[in-house]
């Protein structure tokens, strides 16, 4: 299938209707100052955790992997890498508890989510933003959507680096068409019912929803 076919996945009364989570400027203000403040206040770790991706295996300390946001547009998501090999094609296999693929440092890295925060650029660019569905890599976004009727759905806000669907655990690898339905349905939930306390909620539940999430590998 072509690496754009759901550039244009949105109708266009869908496109020219967008509710008010993808729009709000609020909302984008408060991205932009949190993605500025938790770049400066990670700024190290970020930088320690490169020079030690560097150290374990050959190859960058970032990778970039097209993504599919806001009205299906694509985008390029920035991530630390974690594997010593990542594909961005229409085979593209997910993580597996246990892969041969993810480094020692990778391992850690994806556990507690250091690998995700160079995303905050990705915030600050206005790809995504802090809260909202999840960004899945073209392959799945195409396979899925021919699925899951309502999978386009998603594109109506932003995606973020956290959402409703993480902290309801429904993070990690999906091996079923019915756990992407799941993760779906909460996304859905969340752009029906979104406000900026719904945001403040979730973003202060990720946290403990990263200490005890057994879906990160």
């Amino acid at each position: 299938m072509d690496g754009g076919s759901h550039v244009e996945i949105l109708s266009p009364r869908l496109r020219e209707a967008l509710p008010r989570v993808a729009v709000d400027p609020l909302k984008r203000a408060l991205d932009v100052v949190a993605s500025v403040l938790l770049l400066l206040l990670f700024a190290p770790l970020l930088l320690l955790a490169a020079l030690l991706i560097r150290l374990e295996s050959p190859g960058p300390a970032l990778f970039r992997q097209t993504r599919g946001g806001l009205g299906g547009a694509r985008f390029q998501i920035l991530k630390l890498r974690t594997m010593y090999c990542r594909e961005d094609g229409p085979e593209l296999a997910q993580a597996r508890r246990g892969d041969d693929r993810v480094t020692r440092i990778g391992r850690l890295l994806r556990a507690s989510s250091i690998d995700e925060l160079p995303q905050l650029l990705n915030v600050l660019r206005g790809d995504m933003s802090m809260v909202g569905p999840r960004p899945h890599a073209t392959a799945h976004d195409d396979y899925y959507a021919t699925c899951i009727p309502d999978y386009p759905l998603r594109y109506l806000a932003r995606p973020g680096l956290t959402g409703w669907a993480q902290i309801k655990g429904l993070r990690g690898g999906t091996d079923t068409v019915e756990a992407m339905r799941r993760r779906v349905e909460a996304d859905i939930a969340y752009i029906q019912g979104w406000s900026l306390l719904m945001d403040v909620r979730i973003a202060l539940l990720t946290i403990p929803s990263l200490l005890v999430a057994e879906n990160a590998y």
